[in-house]
């Protein structure tokens, strides 16, 4: 297979977006590249310790190549490196006339990304730019470097995620597949295995990911740059003892910030949102460049918005665009704690912003939703539009968005649709809290509330202290006359987080007042409904398979 290399990412021009925190510092320059149509503007989105990882030796960085390979990178790199870190480890940094230096010199930028990515953190935008064009370089020359090609494939898959730009995952695809076909997997090559497992999960696949996963931790067990990879695809399929097993296999093989952050995050998913918070303090604290302290105070962002603390969030994602103004996930984020404190001019805004530069989907629902909620119904219109053509755009580069797009139908389209869509997700043994709920919550906007109860029931006993869980769960049980167990979910959720939704935090407020309020005819019936006979489960929606 003849894979012609591509022209590097461009990253964002600070000067055309300038940032809206005014104590926010510079980004940092971007190193020349190639002319090419600009790819949207990316965020340093967490992305954990990359399949990049497997590919740097920290020690080899200070080794000089041979200096038949340092004439050979000079004419390469085109003044883009200056010191980078290459395939064969070495920083170009050998003395000339064979005299000692008395010191290294400064890194290039790329020389800074795989140093990163050796310690499992994020590179920053612009170094993450420069090992593109390097390698793209490269190849170019050495079309039989199998670690090049690996190399080069997780690398856009990186930028992919943090760019919201699923066209880099088919180039992706197209590196990595080239270079197993130069040196197959079993030869050795399971960097370009983990590789596969990073990408497959970007495109939502876990199936695939859990299979390249766990074939490069069968040969090599202590190949922790897997751990990530496979905690991401445990976590799609719900498999919560696998993703507990990993993150402490990750931890002690690779302690350090992203096992902080990896741990931390479990915690939350878990309903232990105190030990999250001290994991990610830790991780916070222990954070050596901006790229990941901006990574670890996102997070405190969303532990915070997860209690319900909007001002707290606010400050937090605030710090993570203070550190780095590049991190336009911490501003999404914002702009959805701001709507939840009644400040919606300014969450208008920090959404706009971000989505000029990181186009998730998640982001145009959230948006839509805030318009909605005011009562601004083109804008809302326009901005679902939008999200249907990314939904689409991303799904015809193989990204499955089956959790999302149900999502989007089970509330503003058509909940049949959604149906199908996540049974078919159940079916592929998707089976996390988030599937159980979307699913649970489009059986009962389809007219199915008996069918939705148990999935909604399975979603809030796994998925930790969610707002929207308990009440879809409250909601479902109301209209089976569940009164009791409705009230409490109801309850859980509005104390929770009483604004985790600009359209479902008043609905969950308005139906807990009906079960509270007592009707001009009298209070009602608040008894639990009898439990079912032996002809209600045949009655019941068949379930694709067991939650």
């Amino acid at each position: 297979m003849d894979v012609m290399p591509q022209q590097p990412p461009q990253p964002p021009d600070p000067s055309s977006h300038p940032p809206l925190d005014v104590s926010a510092p510079s980004a940092p320059s971007a190193p020349s590249a190639p002319s090419a149509p600009s790819a949207p503007s990316a965020s340093v989105a967490p992305v954990g310790a990359s399949a990049l990882s497997s590919l740097v030796d920290p020690e080899s960085l200070a080794e000089p190549p041979p200096l038949s390979l340092r004439a050979t990178l000079r004419r390469a790199a085109l003044g883009v490196v200056a010191g980078a870190v290459l395939v064969t480890g070495a920083v170009v940094a050998v003395p000339e006339d064979g005299k000692k230096a008395s010191r290294p010199p400064v890194p290039g930028p790329v020389s800074r990304a795989l140093r990163a990515t050796a310690a499992g953190a994020p590179a920053s935008l612009s170094d993450l730019t420069a090992l593109i064009g390097d390698r793209q370089q490269w190849v170019g020359a050495h079309p039989s470097d199998a670690r090049s090609w690996a190399l080069l494939g997780t690398a856009y898959v990186e930028w992919g995620r943090r760019a919201a730009d699923a066209a880099y995952y088919g180039r992706a695809e197209q590196a990595l597949k080239r270079s197993l076909d130069v040196r197959p997997g079993e030869n050795g090559n399971t960097a370009a295995l983990v590789g596969l497992a990073e990408l497959a999960d970007a495109r939502h696949d876990f199936v695939a990911a859990r299979k390249w996963g766990e074939t490069v931790r069968a040969r090599e067990p202590k190949q922790w740059a897997v751990y990530p990879a496979l905690i991401d695809a445990y976590g799609g399929l719900g498999d919560h003892k696998a993703v507990s097993t990993a993150v402490e296999r990750f931890a002690a093989l690779r302690a350090g910030v992203p096992a902080l952050v990896q741990t931390a995050r479990m915690h939350l998913d878990r309903g232990r949102p105190e030990d999250a918070l001290a994991g990610a303090r830790t991780a916070a604290d222990r954070a050596t460049t901006p790229a990941q302290k901006a990574e670890c105070l996102h997070l405190l962002g969303e532990l915070a918005w997860e209690r319900g603390e909007p001002e707290e969030a606010v400050a937090q994602f605030g710090a993570a665009l203070r550190t780095d103004r590049a991190h336009h996930a911490s501003r999404a984020g914002r702009a959805r704690a701001l709507a939840a404190l009644g400040r919606t001019d300014e969450a208008r805004r920090d959404y706009r912003a971000a989505l000029a530069q990181l186009p998730r989907p998640e982001y145009l629902l959230e948006l839509g939703e805030l318009y909605e909620s005011l009562g601004l119904d083109a804008e809302a219109d326009e901005q679902y539009a939008q999200l249907r053509r990314a939904l689409a755009r991303d799904e015809g580069q193989g990204v499955d968005h089956a959790l999302l797009r149900g999502r989007f139908e089970a509330d503003h389209g058509d909940p049949a649709a959604a149906v199908e869509l996540l049974d078919a997700e159940w079916a592929r043994s998707h089976r996390s809290a988030a599937v159980a709920d979307a699913l649970g919550w489009a059986l009962h906007r389809s007219g199915d509330p008996s069918a939705a109860l148990e999935y909604a029931a399975h979603a809030v006993d796994t998925g930790g202290q969610n707002a929207s869980y308990a009440y879809h769960l409250g909601v479902i049980q109301k209209a089976l006359r569940e009164y009791g167990p409705a009230r409490r979910n109801l309850e859980a959720a509005l104390r929770t987080n009483p604004g985790f939704s600009p359209l479902a935090g008043p609905a969950a407020q308005k139906s807990l007042d009906d079960l509270t309020s007592p009707l001009p005819g009298g209070p009602p019936d608040m008894r639990r409904a009898p439990e079912p006979g032996p002809e209600r489960p045949e009655a019941r929606r068949p379930a694709p398979g067991s939650p």
